[in-house]
């Protein structure tokens, strides 16, 4: 018998664990919903991948999809660790699925030992938001997405002295993820190990060494920038910033960064995004560099009460999210 509590789905549905076939069918759901919030898809299939493949995840737990009578998907959802996704396409919403989506969440996470849930929500999705605080879940730290305009070829400052600047090469991941690590330490909850970090970074099918830049004080790795650059899209990405702790505030960031702009210019883009939240007090700098909000989201937590759920998630006994 599976570990996981089953999802008694509303009538009309089904559901059943994800497995890697069903990137693409997920990732057409989360486009749709993209679009109906922000009239633009921001997650490419590459993603969904990152995420079913997260070390620690099993799908056949871990993982729920709820299809309607037709076939279609209309809602997903996964959990690992302290962090859940829950999607609902914008043609089934109002029927039960988020909050029946949400409460096999939160069972799940219970099942595996876990004491608190968080969930990224964008800030547009006003019904979501109503959902999670309905059901206990308060904000945690907000997120912003930036972008950089290209109509021209952007100008990259020449190196502070004693730095030098290149391209990612093969074998520099181990490297580059040290560096991130430590830079983030002071803020992130646990360190990555490399598998982990690897697989949304440099293993991603959409990573583009071209417009990642390191640089090196001597033999010394001190700054990187490492960018993705999906297919068919009309924007760059940069995925990870991060400059070693006693190199910091001699610009490094800044020209790395510029430096990864030029790079997608000189490739066609002529927009360039990444996202930063409020607990690495980055905003500021990529302000500075030229970077406006396009769109905000927050990440809600909610302590889990202890205890063991049943075997089933009731929909009917959640409360549903009062209209717009």
């Amino acid at each position: 018998m599976s570990d996981s509590p089953l999802l008694r789905s509303p009538v009309g549905y089904r559901s059943r664990p994800a497995a890697v076939a069903d990137v693409q069918e997920i990732h057409r759901l989360v486009a749709a919903c993209e679009h109906q919030l922000h009239d633009r898809a921001t997650t490419d299939a590459d993603s969904i991948s990152a995420d079913l493949g997260q070390p620690g995840l099993d799908p056949a737990c871990d993982t729920v999809l709820v299809h309607d009578h037709a076939g279609q998907l209309a809602g997903w959802a996964w959990v690992r660790g302290r962090r859940s996704t829950v999607d609902v396409h914008p043609g089934h919403r109002g029927r039960g699925l988020g909050p029946s989506l949400l409460a096999w969440a939160e069972a799940r996470a219970r099942r595996k030992g876990g004491d608190r849930l968080a969930q990224t929500v964008s800030d547009s999705d006003r019904a979501a938001a109503a959902l999670l605080r309905s059901r206990g879940y308060s904000p945690l730290v907000t997120e912003w997405l930036l972008e950089f305009a290209m109509p021209d070829e952007p100008d990259v400052p020449e190196p502070p002295e004693g730095i030098v600047v290149r391209p990612f090469r093969p074998g520099d991941g181990p490297a580059v993820h040290q560096l991130a690590e430590d830079a983030f330490d002071e803020w992130q909850q646990r360190r990555q190990s490399y598998e982990e970090w690897a697989l949304h970074t440099v293993e991603r099918a959409t990573f583009e060494p071209a417009a990642s830049p390191i640089a090196f004080a001597g033999d010394q790795m001190v700054g990187a920038v490492l960018s993705l650059n999906g297919p068919g899209t009309e924007e760059g990405y940069v995925e990870r910033v991060a400059v070693r702790h006693d190199h910091r505030n001699r610009g490094i960031a800044r020209m790395l960064l510029r430096e990864a702009f030029r790079t997608f210019h000189t490739h066609g883009k002529r927009t360039c995004t990444l996202w930063t939240h409020s607990d690495t007090g980055a905003l500021s700098l990529y302000e500075r560099i030229g970077m406006t909000v396009r769109r905000s989201s927050t990440v809600y937590s909610k302590e889990l009460a202890a205890g063991r759920d049943g075997d089933e998630v009731d929909a009917s006994h959640v409360p549903a999210v009062p209209p717009e």
